[in-house]
C-alpha cells in the first residue's frame, strides 16, 4: 500500500504535533506517523502543571498542552497514523520514501519533505557504570512516572533518586505524595541539573535532602533491588575510594541526562553536533535538504513551550520546502556560521541559511559552568549585533535570545560569533 504527502512528519509529541499543524496551514498535505496509541508524547504522564507559562500564559498540566494542539490538530487535514513504526527513510525521485509498520502491515509513503520530531530518551545504569546486580527496581524517571501517573503501581516505597534534573525531582515530590520515602536526591555534579524553581517546589518544600558531589557506584540485591552504594566523587566526577556509604532501598530512580532520538535521521547521513548529539541545523530546522528536525531531537530544551515553536518553524519550513526547491533546485544552498566561545556549551542554529535571507532568528544557547553577572554577545565582524547583560547563568537553564539582521549584509562562510563575558 502507498500513499503520497507533501509533507511527513515522525513523532506525535509536542514538537511533532505543532509541525504537523504548522505544516497543514502552509495549505501542504501532512501525514503524522506515531509509534504509540495516543497522540501526545511524554506529556501524557506529566500530571504536573507548569507547561505553557511562556506560550499562553497560564500553567498546565501536560496533558492539557498537549491536548490543546491535539484539538487544533483535528480541524486540519493532517492524516495521523497511530501504533506505526517507522522502518526506514531513503531518498526517493518524488522526495523521500518512509516505510512504515503498523498493524494493517507494512506502507509506503512518498513525500516531498520529512519532519523528524522523534524527542529524545534517558541515560540507563548500564550508560553510567553502575556496578553489581541487575535487579528490578532500577528504573529511569520517565518509566517510574509512567507507572506512578499511568498504570497506577508505585515503583518502590524506599527509593533513592540519582541525578536532579527536573524529571528527577518532580518524581522525588510525586512518590513522596503518593506516600513513598525518599532518601535523597543524589547529584555528582556541585549543583543542581534541573531548574531553580523544581529545587524549591520538589525538593525543599518536601524536605528531600539534595545531595551534590555524590554518585551512585553499586547496585545490590536480587531479584529484587535491596541497597545501593553511594559515594562522594572528586572534581573529574571519580568515586573517592574510602567514601562509600550503604543505603537500604528497593528502588533506584533515574534521572542523568537525555539523549535525541536520532538512530533515523542519522540513516540519511546527516553531520550531528558532539555536544548536542542532534543533527546540525539552520534557523529553520533543516539539517539537509528536505530533511528538518525539531524539539528535544534537535537538542534537549527546558519548556515545551520552545519545543512547540522549534516544530512550528519547522513544519512551516518543511510546507514551503518543494515549492522553494522548484524554482531554485539548481541553485547551491548558502550558508553561514554560527560559532560559539570558549564559555559556552552550545548554541541551536549552528548554521543561517541565506537561500532567502531572514530578517531575524531566534537562539537558543548554554553556558559550560555556572557563571555570575555576565555580558552576552553576538558579533559579526566588527558590528555587535546584540548583546544582552545576565545576572546569572547556569548550564541547565536554556536561554533564548533574538538577533536581528535586517541590516547585516551575510555571505556564503561569513561567521557570527557568540561570546559570554564577566561583567
Amino acid at each position: 500500500m502507498s500513499m503520497q504527502t507533501q509533507v511527513a512528519v515522525i513523532g506525535g509529541g509536542p514538537a511533532g504535533l505543532a509541525a504537523a499543524i504548522a505544516a497543514s496551514n502552509e495549505g501542504a498535505s501532512v501525514v503524522l506517523v506515531e509509534r504509540e496509541a495516543r497522540l501526545g508524547g511524554i506529556l501524557k504522564q506529566c500530571v504536573h502543571d507548569g507547561f505553557g507559562v511562556v506560550r499562553f500564559g497560564e500553567k498546565l498540566a501536560g496533558p492539557e498542552y498537549a491536548q490543546r494542539f491535539i484539538n487544533e490538530l483535528k480541524s486540519t487535514g493532517v492524516k495521523v497514523m497511530l501504533q506505526t513504526f517507522v522502518d526506514t527513510i531513503k531518498p526517493h525521485p518524488l522526495g523521500f520514501q518512509v516505510i512504515v509498520a503498523s498493524a494493517v502491515g507494512i506502507q509506503q509513503v512518498l513525500a516531498k519533505s520529512v519532519v523528524f520530531a522523534t524527542g529524545c530518551r534517558e541515560r540507563t545504569a548500564r550508560q553510567i557504570a553502575i556496578h553489581g546486580t541487575r535487579p528490578a527496581g532500577v528504573l529511569t524517571a520517565g518509566s517510574a512516572q509512567f507507572f506512578t501517573n499511568i498504570l497506577g503501581q508505585m515503583p518502590g516505597k524506599r527509593c533513592v533518586i540519582l541525578g536532579s534534573g527536573d524529571i528527577g525531582m518532580i518524581m522525588a515530590r510525586r512518590l513522596t505524595l503518593e506516600g513513598a520515602q525518599v532518601f535523597g536526591v543524589y547529584e555528582a555534579r556541585n549543583s543542581p541539573s534541573g531548574l531553580p524553581r523544581n529545587v524549591a517546589q520538589c525538593l525543599n518544600d518536601f524536605e528531600i535532602p539534595l545531595h551534590l558531589n555524590k554518585t551512585v557506584t553499586r547496585c545490590f540485591g536480587y531479584p529484587r533491588l535491596e541497597a545501593v552504594e553511594i559515594a562522594s566523587v572528586d572534581e573529574n566526577m571519580q568515586p573517592i575510594t574510602g567514601t562509600e556509604e550503604r543505603v537500604e532501598c528497593d528502588a533506584l530512580i533515574l534521572s542523568v541526562g537525555l539523549i535525541p532520538e536520532n538512530e533515523l535521521i542519522e540513516t540519511m547521513k546527516v553531520e550531528l553536533d558532539p555536544v548536542t548529539r542532534g543533527p546540525v541545523c539552520d534557523q529553520n530546522g533543516m539539517v539537509a535538504p528536505g530533511i528538518f528536525c525539531c524539539g528535544n531531537a534537535a537538542h534537549v530544551n527546558d519548556l515545551v513551550d520552545y519545543v512547540s515553536e522549534s516544530g512550528e518553524a519547522a513544519g512551516k519550513a518543511a510546507a514551503q520546502w518543494q515549492t522553494v526547491n522548484d524554482k531554485t533546485q539548481e541553485d547551491e544552498q548558502v550558508f553561514a556560521e554560527i560559532q560559539v566561545g570558549k564559555d559556552l556549551l552550545y548554541a541551536v542554529p549552528q548554521k543561517i541559511d541565506l537561500s532567502e535571507p531572514p530578517s531575524e532568528i531566534t537562539l537558543f544557547f548554554r553556558v559550560r559552568e555556572e557563571r555570575g553577572k555576565s555580558m552576552f554577545f553576538a558579533r559579526f565582524g566588527e558590528s555587535v549585533l546584540v548583546e544582552k547583560t545576565y545576572l546569572t547563568l547556569r548550564p541547565p537553564e536554556m536561554e533564548r535570545i533574538t538577533l536581528d539582521l535586517r541590516d547585516v549584509n551575510l555571505q556564503a562562510g561569513d561567521v557570527i560569533e557568540l561570546k559570554v563575558e564577566g561583567v
